[in-house]
């Protein structure tokens, strides 16, 4: 039995993979190194100084930690002003019906999310009251595929992590959703994991499950 929901953010609520990649390539350009939609793909559901590492990969220099906290700033200044002009256009189709639908059935739904930015961007898409707990990587200091942010976001709904499903679109969400002993759905390219309990074409499929 599903007692609640834990939603990633970016790539199943709201679009701003772009953003992301935007910001990325921006860094990766101002430093020389090669950056494009295949590496891009690997920062899926991976923390921001994670994603950094995989960056550099491309690059010859060895950077010091400081430098690396640097770049990593300049990427997130970058992309909170490309967030300023996120909006509701912005939420996934089916979202709102979804969350509309899992209340009138009286299942809780929570946020896990490894974005430290998560606060700006619900409030920019106008959900941030929406749901009934949040966990992002303020919250945690390890990010996915590690299972805190879902064991944090279940602690906070006081609901028992087996009880509560995850829904993901990176293979490193559906790995933490494993680790953490909770159901896991697939949308988008998790559902490429074969650790995933569900795969959903969209996410109105959500409701046959729960």
């Amino acid at each position: 039995m599903i007692k609640a929901v834990i939603f990633d953010l970016d790539g199943v609520i709201v679009r701003t993979d772009d953003l992301h990649y935007r910001a990325w390539k921006f860094v990766a350009d101002q430093e020389g190194i090669i950056f494009n939609q295949t590496i891009n793909h690997r920062l899926r559901g991976v923390s921001r100084m994670e994603s950094l590492e995989i960056i550099l990969e491309q690059s010859n220099k060895t950077y010091l930690e400081d430098e690396k906290l640097k770049l990593a700033k300049v990427k997130n200044d970058y992309y909170i002003d490309l967030l300023k002009n996120l909006s509701k256009s912005d939420i996934l189709p089916g979202v709102l019906f979804v969350l509309d639908a899992l209340k009138q059935k009286g299942i809780k739904i929570a946020i896990g999310s490894s974005s430290r930015n998560t606060p700006m961007i619900l409030k920019q898409i106008g959900l941030d009251q929406a749901f009934d707990a949040i966990a992002d990587g303020n919250d945690v200091k390890n990010s996915k595929p590690a299972p805190d942010v879902f064991i944090r976001a279940a602690e906070r709904l006081n609901i028992e992590p087996r009880l509560c499903a995850v829904v993901e679109d990176a293979e490193a969400g559906i790995e933490a959703a494993k680790h953490a002993k909770m159901i896991s759905i697939a949308i988008s390219d998790a559902r490429k994991s074969p650790k995933a309990d569900y795969r959903l074409e969209k996410i109105t499929e959500l409701l046959s499950i729960v």
